[in-house]
């Protein structure tokens, strides 16, 4: 990589400080209070996690052994025995939690449903209760396949009280795609609805488990569950399905938690990799709780009475922990919104901080480009003053939109946690903690106390200029396996990069920098590193100066073969509002980049398009656009596409 595109990422002069009134109040007050911690837990990592392994869960026996490390198989808190669902309910109702917002729910149409601890309670044990009846047992799969409502995390923790592992599959996924899924985890029941609200349309959810069942598609699933939600008229299968509603009104509000073993099977989910099948993610039970538990309380520095909003989909690692289980563990007040911004109610995110006087507001960094599209007016017309936090999750956030973010919606005095981790990774491990570290638009900042993460070559060396990220040591909300295939989870995840002085390395498949103060800055995927002429492009810088210029609002950098450079860099952007992709503007805008970075990293080609491939969680989906640049066809899997008809557009246009 060329000195100046180094310089471009590296010597980011803006550096914001928590505000002092935060910092007082925080769990985590001062640079040296993290510096204590994070050099504690690096002397002795398991000194570490059994102190607050005992001091913030509850468990019904103590475990033997902190760690059973046998690379790359790790094991947690051996012999110890508790029960996520117990955490996250029971324990607050001997307390003045009881009747305390344990859930705020807004439906798309505009109703609204908030459930105290004591009530979400209840109907979580009628729900286990009413698993039990229909046969299922400890160990028993069930598939969620629902919208963003409360049913969805009454029934991750309704079976997890029972101990049925659940496998969530996003709401968007096709018939083809849940049917996969299902098969591979052996379900007996699946939970869905008869549809849900998506940008003022109905998703035909029940429909689709229809389809993936037909003909015996998924041979374990005896039961279906189905909540009314949006009253349309659906098929009910006799024998097979079965109202939610109905079950619950005669199902036992009486449903103590199993104790569950420190490892056994919480739950399995889904994530996509550029080629074959989806990868099942094996997530257990007490590290996971007690990973999610601490994320949660210090990177969001909950208090007693904030209200907290995660805008991500349950179906994801994001809603699983920062929706769900961590929030709910720390007795917090945790926000579900089931639709999302819109052309009837472009403003409904800034309308629900309005109404609920949300504090901590935590989403993606493609949502935030969406909303510097849509305009300043929008929030500004809204009363966004009990915002005290702000957090980014999902992919690196470029340096102008941060600032954006800081600027319009936390008008200047609401720190930013800008967040990097991984559905295997199971919660946050790269972040500042908002009392405690400065930040710098565009830099996950520090690893979280626990974390111990480098920046690495090929051999495993240490290379802050440039490398892949990597992590050392296990840590307990880690992925224990790939289900099914421990031989994939050894190669895709620790045998990239060979062991060092018998130390194991994880690998995270994102490529990193860290700067002169520590810090990481992460430059997306591996293979979104483009080489230019032997110099090695992130993705990342190139999208950033690219949506620094005001003519556009998103861009998404891939590499092209080229006979001469060995890779050309091919730019899709989108633009703003009344802007039109003219020749002239495209040369502007590759000047805009060599002024930006350096001549090195001048666009070979400029693609103006009226929307980018994404998944149904906001990803731009690369190697999608890696494929159309280079005139190949799409391969791969592309279950994950929120748009089918993005992909048919770009073809045309090229």
């Amino acid at each position: 990589m060329s000195e100046a595109t180094i310089e471009s990422i590296l010597q980011e002069t803006r550096r914001f400080h928590p505000p002092a009134e935060f910092s007082q109040n925080a769990h985590i007050k001062s640079l040296e209070d993290y510096q204590h911690l994070y050099d504690r837990a690096k002397a002795d990592p398991q000194k570490f996690w059994g102190e607050l392994a005992e001091q913030e869960l509850h468990w019904f026996q103590k475990w033997d052994t902190v760690l059973d490390w046998q690379p790359p198989f790790a094991k947690w808190f051996v012999g110890g025995k508790t029960n996520i669902s117990y955490n996250c309910l029971d324990r607050h109702l001997t307390t003045w939690r009881k009747n305390k917002a344990a859930l705020i729910w807004e439906g798309e149409p505009g109703d609204t449903r908030t459930l105290t601890y004591a009530q979400l309670h209840r109907e979580v044990c009628q729900m286990a209760n009413v698993l039990k009846q229909l046969g299922v047992q400890k160990g028993d799969r069930v598939g969620i396949y629902m919208p963003m409502i409360p049913e969805a995390a009454i029934a991750m923790l309704a079976c997890a009280r029972i101990g049925a592992p659940h496998t969530v599959v996003f709401g968007g996924f096709s018939a083809e795609a849940l049917r996969d899924r299902l098969i591979d985890v052996q379900a007996r029941v699946v939970i869905t609805a008869d549809g849900g609200w998506r940008k003022d349309a109905i998703v035909p959810l029940k429909a689709q488990v229809d389809k993936a069942l037909a003909n015996g598609g998924v041979p374990g699933v005896e039961n279906v569950i189905v909540v009314r939600r949006t009253e349309q008229d659906v098929y009910m299968q006799p024998g097979r399905d079965r109202w939610w509603h109905e079950l619950q009104q005669t199902a036992s509000a009486d449903c103590p938690a199993e104790p569950m073993d420190s490892e056994d099977l919480l739950f399995i989910l889904y994530t996509s990799g550029s080629t074959g099948k989806p990868k099942g993610v094996v997530h257990t039970t007490g590290g996971y709780n007690l990973y999610t538990h601490i994320t949660t309380k210090w990177i969001f520095d909950l208090q007693d009475t904030d209200v907290y909003w995660c805008t991500a989909d349950v179906g994801w690692i994001t809603g699983h922990s920062y929706i769900v289980y961590g929030p709910l563990s720390n007795g917090a007040t945790t926000l579900m919104y089931e639709g999302a911004p819109r052309a009837s109610n472009p403003g409904c995110m800034w309308d629900i901080i309005e109404k609920h006087g949300v504090n901590v507001f935590y989403t993606a960094p493609t949502a935030i480009r969406a909303f510097i599209k849509m305009g300043d007016d929008l929030p500004k017309a809204r009363n966004l003053s009990s915002l005290r936090l702000l957090g980014t999750v999902g992919e690196p956030i470029n340096p102008e939109a941060w600032m954006w973010y800081y600027r319009v919606i936390g008008g200047e005095r609401c720190p930013i946690v800008d967040t990097w981790w991984q559905t295997e990774t199971g919660g946050i491990m790269i972040t500042p903690l908002p009392g405690a570290i400065p930040t710098k638009p565009g830099s996950a900042t520090l690893p979280f106390p626990g974390i111990i993460a480098d920046v690495v070559d090929l051999e495993g060396n240490s290379v802050a200029e440039g490398g892949y990220l990597a992590v050392k040591y296990p840590w307990p909300g880690m992925m224990r396996t790939i289900y099914g295939d421990p031989d994939r989870f050894r190669r895709t995840y620790w045998e990239h990069i060979p062991p060092k002085d018998g130390q194991y390395l994880y690998f995270a498949g994102d490529g990193a920098r860290c700067d002169k103060d520590g810090y990481f800055w992460v430059m997306g995927r591996v293979d979104d590193v483009i080489n230019v002429s032997g110099h090695r492009l992130g993705t990342m810088e190139i999208e950033s100066a690219l949506v620094s210029h005001p003519a556009v609002a998103e861009a998404a950098v891939v590499g092209k073969p080229d006979e001469l450079k060995g890779e050309d860099i091919v730019a899709f952007v989108t633009l703003e509002g009344t802007q039109s992709g003219t020749e002239e503007l495209q040369k502007e805008l590759k000047r805009h980049v060599v002024q930006e970075i350096g001549a090195i990293a001048r666009p070979g080609e400029i693609r103006f398009t009226d929307a980018l491939p994404k998944t149904r969680s906001g990803k731009i989906m690369r190697r999608l656009l890696r494929n159309l640049a280079s005139g190949q066809e799409v391969s791969g899997d592309t279950s994950t596409l929120e748009d089918r008809g993005v992909l048919d557009r770009l073809r045309e246009g090229a």
